[in-house]
């Protein structure tokens, strides 16, 4: 399999700006560490910082790991992170009676959304398997 630029630095780079929340560690697949980061402020800022640096290797990494094809990560991730709680991501992926869901119960009252947190590079990449396959 030819390898895909999954992921976008640019976009990985826009997410850490809030990376104190850990934002750009679940767009780069590291939903534990992107926890952590949550709860410390990445960790205590420290962490943050460090990861200013380690974007391009975590994007590198992410591309290795993830399947590319017709539905975006970086648009996938957009939508989750600004109107997650909307399920529009949901939709965007076409899966429309969980979308809407969201939509009436505020994203399933946010376990759905952070379940999307951690879950959502694997939903793209399984999405773009079943194109290809």
């Amino acid at each position: 399999m030819p390898h895909t630029d999954t992921h976008s630095k640019a976009f990985g780079y826009l997410l850490w700006i809030f990376g104190f929340l850990g934002a750009h560690r679940f767009y780069y697949g590291k939903p534990v560490t992107g926890t952590i980061w949550f709860f410390t402020l990445g960790l205590f800022f420290i962490g943050w910082i460090i990861d200013f640096f380690l974007i391009p290797g975590m994007d590198a990494e992410a591309d290795l790991r993830f399947r590319g094809g017709d539905t975006s990560y970086n648009i996938s991730w957009l939508l989750l992170t600004f109107l997650g709680v909307f399920g529009i991501h949901r939709m965007y992926m076409g899966k429309w009676i969980t979308g809407v869901i969201y939509l009436f119960t505020g994203g399933l009252f946010m376990l759905g959304v952070l379940y999307d947190f951690w879950t959502l590079n694997d939903q793209v990449s399984v999405k773009n398997a079943s194109f290809i396959d």
